[in-house]
């Protein structure tokens, strides 16, 4: 899907809870794509495994890997470091391979000031309404509502990244969030040419969410 045989950098980027990592996960299982395992402080949720959802470290070896300029990006989230070490995503990129990334604004930012000689697609996922994101932020976290309620105070100030992004889907339905990534990913890639989108539409439901 690249040229020059090199891989393509595709970002997906939402508030916490709107989905994107499910949607990662799937779009992962097509050929040639590869998802960028992060470095994270965080302990691990029920069911993720070291070196397939995250590899987990503590603190002062992540702050190592920043001081020794490791990581493509990095960024602290709900009082957790993440990040994605540079070489593994060239290495990748090299090999003809599409690595998709499941980070926040602030590591999308810095992957783009990096200018790397590689085609960069971003893509922002929003919930269908604050209550479904709610919802969702429960059940992932064992219905604790603390923690849930912290990130709902952070999805306003998240949300409004979505302007620094080329697309913006609602993740309504889950397989029709997916088609819709699939085919603005081929039409970037294989039409070259820029992609209108219902961007009013888009704008009008984050008003509805940010209420």
């Amino acid at each position: 899907m690249s040229e020059k045989n090199e891989g393509i950098i595709v970002i997906l980027s939402s508030p916490s809870g709107a989905g994107k990592t499910t949607l990662v996960k799937k779009i992962a299982s097509r050929k040639k794509f590869i998802i960028s395992v992060s470095h994270t402080t965080r302990k691990p949720r029920k069911n993720e495994k070291n070196g397939k959802d995250y590899f987990f470290i503590n603190k002062k070896n992540f702050k190592k890997l920043i001081k020794e300029n490791k990581f493509l990006e990095h960024a602290k989230v709900f009082k957790n470091f993440y990040g994605s070490l540079k070489q593994n995503v060239i290495n990748n990129l090299s090999s003809g391979k599409n690595v998709i990334f499941d980070i926040d604004w602030q590591g999308t930012r810095q992957i783009k000031n990096n200018k790397l000689n590689f085609k960069i697609i971003t893509i922002f996922i929003l919930p269908p309404s604050k209550q479904e994101l709610f919802n969702r932020l429960l059940k992932r976290d064992q219905k604790d509502k603390k923690t849930a309620k912290e990130r709902m105070r952070q999805f306003k100030k998240d949300v409004m990244h979505w302007k620094d992004y080329d697309f913006t889907v609602i993740n309504d339905k889950l397989e029709k969030c997916y088609k819709q990534i699939i085919f603005y990913i081929k039409h970037k890639v294989e039409k070259k040419r820029s992609f209108n989108y219902d961007k009013k539409f888009i704008k009008n439901h984050i008003n509805k969410l940010i209420v």
